[in-house]
Parts: structure tokens; sequence; C-alpha cells
């Protein structure tokens, strides 16, 4: 890169606006959806972890390698990701062809491909700018589930020192914590994991037990309610079906709850038409930068932006309140005025003295 490149970017950098209804947010009120573009930028050398597309692709190459899926089928199913635009569809088809035919998803060869596609995932983390910020907002209350099969964010997290936990939707128990708040660094895996025997599920009659509970579903559907979401390298998300059926369809008036996503815009004419279709469902799409480079920059100053907000039950020495300490202040500063005995005291430093911004 040359100095004029550099000086450009760091222009750009300084220049860079977020939206204030955004940043605004205290970060325990938020909720992280993040998709293949997180993995993809963590860890750029695993191609199955850039889209839906190549992990569907490295996955049929597995089949094909640990001869898992009849030659016919391996070419069938390598036209059908080149051919079909609903890959969701392609993806659970792909599962139904590599498990019993009873229907049953477990056992299934679909696990044993995955294994072999995200094998030693620790070795591969290159940038993990994004999982850190990701982390820091999760240190303030942030709630985070994931579309993705891999657990990217919970190797780096434990290399952290932090308590990760993977969880899984058909643990009931477990799922209503985390939608409670009680499980701070568990990370929801909507669709599984893959090193979970239990095998992934793409289609909501997986999850039946899960739709079919009013607790389960009631709680999650608060969520979208009452938590602004925000998109982190999601694509096709809201075309998930599991993701559909917990938030999308069941929660109505959309259009008056305010989420956000991240998105590209290299082509401007689709960017903001993506804006104004998403407006539909009360998401703002807001726009990281016209290179996937950008990313993990701009996903690195919104979540220190955010970090910066002061909760209102912010710790204290005591527990007053902000008015209350602005009166102990505005009390304080009277008799210094007044010249007591009082102000010649030293001044213990509060909670905003020690670090606030």
């Amino acid at each position: 890169m040359d100095p004029v490149e550099k000086t450009t970017n760091r222009s750009e950098h300084k220049s860079r606006k977020f939206l204030k209804s955004l940043i605004r947010k205290q970060p325990q009120e938020l909720l992280l959806v993040i998709g293949t573009g997180v993995s993809a930028a963590v860890a750029p050398g695993i191609r199955a972890l850039c889209s839906w597309r190549s992990c569907i692709e490295a996955v049929i190459e597995a089949a094909e390698q640990l001869e898992v899926l009849h030659p016919g089928d391996v070419a069938e199913f390598r036209r059908k990701v080149v051919k079909d635009r609903d890959l969701l569809v392609v993806a659970h088809d792909l599962i139904r062809k590599m498990s019993p035919r009873t229907g049953d998803t477990k056992p299934s060869f679909f696990q044993d491909c995955l294994m072999e596609v995200f094998d030693s995932l620790e070795q591969h983390i290159q940038n993990p700018l994004v999982l850190q910020s990701i982390l820091s907002l999760m240190d303030r209350g942030t709630l985070v589930l994931t579309t993705n099969y891999d657990n990217l964010l919970e190797i780096f997290g434990q290399q952290q020192g932090k308590p990760m936990e993977s969880l899984d939707l058909k643990d009931k128990t477990k799922v209503l914590q985390w939608a409670r708040g009680h499980i701070k660094y568990g990370v929801l895996h909507i669709h599984g994991l893959y090193t979970d025997p239990c095998g992934m599920v793409l289609d909501p009659s997986g999850y039946k037990d899960v739709t079919q509970d009013p607790e389960v579903m009631g709680v999650l559907q608060d969520l979208y309610r009452t938590k602004s979401f925000l998109f982190l390298g999601c694509g096709e998300t809201l075309r998930d079906q599991i993701f559909q059926a917990l938030f999308l369809y069941s929660v109505p008036n959309k259009g008056e709850l305010e989420h956000y996503m991240l998105a590209l815009k290299d082509d401007e004419e689709h960017f903001f038409k993506h804006q104004a279709d998403m407006l539909l469902h009360g998401i703002k799409v807001v726009s990281y930068g016209d290179c996937f480079d950008s990313f993990p920059g701009y996903v690195q100053d919104l979540a220190s932006q955010i970090c910066r907000q002061r909760s209102p039950d912010a710790d204290r020495v005591d527990s007053t309140t902000l008015l209350g300490n602005a009166c102990q202040d505005c009390a304080k500063r009277k008799l210094e005025e007044n010249g007591t005995d009082d102000a010649k005291r030293p001044r213990r430093p509060d909670a905003d003295d020690a670090g606030g911004s």
C-alpha cells in the first residue's frame, strides 16, 4: 500500500459516522446475530467459513473424499449449488441424503463431513479483531446467537480466559437461562454445532419441540421485541427458516422495532434497495464500507463506541441514583463556595473519576 492510499484510509477512518440510535444503546440492550461473515474475517484460510455456498461446497467435497455420498449425488448437489437460489434448501437436502432413510437426522454422515471441514479451527484464527470486539460487548451484557456451525468465538474466548459455553436450542433449560441473561458467555447456535453428536438441523421441523413450546417461544420472541438485534456478517439470515420460525414470522408489528444490520456497499443500487426492504422488518441496514476488509475495523470502532456508554445503574460506592449523586456533587460545590471545613477535606474519587468516559 502506498503512502497516499494509507493517508486516504486514515482519513476515511477518522470521518467514519455511526448511527446515534445504535451507538447510544447500552450493551445489555443488544443481541448480536453472528453470520458467516464473522468467521470469514477471522479465519480466511478456511474456505468453508466464507459463505453458505462455500460451506456447502466444502461439505460436498468432504463427502466425496470420505465416500459417504454416491458419485451421482455428488454431481447433482454440485449442480444445485451453482444453479439453485435457495441454498438452505440445498443444504437441507444434503443433510437428508446423508442421514437414515427413516427421516431421522441422527446418526448422520453430515456431521463427519463438517468435522473434516472444520478440523483444528483454533490453528486457523488469523484476525481475531472481530471476536475481541464481540467479547468486549459480552463482558457488558450483550447476548450472542449464531447461525454458524463453527465455535470460533468460544475457542477464542476460552483463550482469553472467558468461561465460554456453546448452547443448543434443544436444551430448554439452558436456552431459558441464556435468554434471561443468566449465561453471560453463552453462544446460542440455532443450527447446532459441528461437534454436537446430535447433528445439524436446517428445517424448523427438526425443532418442533422448541417451536411448539410456548414458554421457550415466548422468551425468544420477547428478545426480538425488547432487544435491538445487531446482525454481523449476515447475508441469508432473514431467509433462514429457523430464524424466521423463532423470530420473524411469530412477532407482529416488526416495523415498530429497531434492529440493525451491517452490510457491504459494493453495489449502491442493491444496497439502497436492501436498505428499504429491511426497514419493513424494523431493521436499519448500515454500510461498513465498500470492501470486506473494512468489516473488522468497523466492528471494532462500533463496539468501542457502544462500550463507552455508561449504564444508568453504573457501579458506585453507594447505592444512590445518578440524580442523587448529582445532588451530592452540587452540595459539595456549595460547601466549597461557602469555605466550610468540609471543603478542605480531600475529595474521594467516585466511579466517574476511576476510568469513566
